[in-house]
């Protein structure tokens, strides 16, 4: 019988053989990824014991909920994501490129391993979206009317941009016809 120790290589050799496997030449940490949905799992773990200890009932979101969590989580990843203000966040995983749109920003992942998964989290809007809606979820759970006040402002944020790209449009399709 193996022990402990020769047991752990011998995993630790065949998870690498498969990393490889997959990957190929491309550098996929997939490593970093586990540990990323490691820590999701254990977050959405600890919500939902916090939640049951606490005797939290659970909500009944309508259609007017998912909405506003729908386009707050949009706006919030887009800022979390994009957002020129919110670089410093990604500054220690990205290096800035330029600009990729109105107050957004280009940036492309650098490093390796954890640092890149993190990295490709920070500036992908729909990698963060599931961490965004999890956390407006259990903001419902322990703060509802905060959630809901937050989830209102980020979505009236979005229905603004959305009003700025029409006008804009409309201002480039004015400026054509004359």
């Amino acid at each position: 019988m193996k022990s402990p120790a020769a047991l752990r290589h011998s995993l630790h050799e065949r998870l690498y053989h498969e990393a490889r496997a997959y990957a190929g030449d491309a550098d996929r940490p997939l490593a970093a990824y586990t540990g990323l949905m490691g820590t999701y799992a254990t977050a959405v773990l600890a919500t939902a014991a916090a939640a049951r200890a606490t005797r939290r009932p659970l909500p009944a979101p309508g259609l007017w909920d998912v909405t506003l969590s729908a386009l707050a989580t949009h706006q919030l990843g887009r800022l979390v994501a994009k957002d020129p203000v919110t670089s410093p966040l990604r500054a220690p995983f990205t290096r800035f490129e330029g600009t990729s749109g109105p107050a957004e920003l280009d940036e492309e992942v650098r490093g390796t391993g954890a640092r890149k998964a993190i990295g490709e989290l920070l500036s992908c809007p729909f990698c963060t979206g599931l961490w965004i809606a999890t956390g407006i979820t259990a903001g419902t759970l322990f703060a509802p009317r905060a959630t809901r006040l937050a989830t209102a402002t980020l979505s009236a944020l979005a229905a603004a941009d959305l009003l700025h790209f029409a006008r804009a449009a409309l201002q480039r399709a004015a400026g054509e016809t004359s």
